[in-house]
């Protein structure tokens, strides 16, 4: 029993440990096979999406929808100004 506890926790913490779920609702102002365009108030959100997508219903131009996602960092660009100073600062001694 004790066994299937630690498992259990184990399984909970590794799925806590990504990213958040997001959600956007409103009507479907555009579909393709790599993006759904949804109108937000005043905004157009663009949602990627892919084969695995699970998709429940007609999804076409004009639907209302609900779409859950989550952010994922496509590229990072570092830009470390602020330790490249005080290292030349340490330099001048």
């Amino acid at each position: 029993m004790s066994m299937f506890a630690a498992v259990f926790l184990l399984a909970s913490v590794a799925i806590a440990a990504g990213p958040k779920d997001y959600q956007v609702t409103g009507p479907v102002l555009d579909v393709t096979d790599e993006v759904i365009t949804v109108q937000k108030g005043s905004d157009k959100w663009e949602i990627g999406r892919n084969k695995d997508t699970k998709i429940n219903g007609d999804l076409k131009k004009g639907s209302k929808v609900t779409i859950q996602y989550k952010m994922t960092a496509s590229s990072v660009d570092v830009k470390d100004a602020g330790k490249a100073k005080a290292d030349t600062k340490t330099k001048t001694k």
